[in-house]
């Protein structure tokens, strides 16, 4: 973690990637299991954006009426 000033919001969200990362490799996990599940989160994540944007878009319709 030396390429980002310690404790700055950059340092932190690299721990937490890296903290996680080596979790599943601590455990053993497959390398297809790592990849499925990130591949989950970022699913739910574009899922969830989308539902957001869809409802910011129909109330911006509604307010043109």
């Amino acid at each position: 973690m030396t390429h980002y000033k310690p404790y700055s919001p950059e340092w932190h969200r690299y721990r937490y990637l890296a903290e996680a990362l080596n979790q599943y490799l601590d455990d053993y996990v497959e390398n297809d299991v790592i990849v499925e599940d990130i591949q989950s989160i970022l699913n739910s994540r574009s899922e969830a954006s989308y539902a957001d944007f869809n409802k910011v878009s129909e109330l911006e319709s509604k307010l043109r009426k």
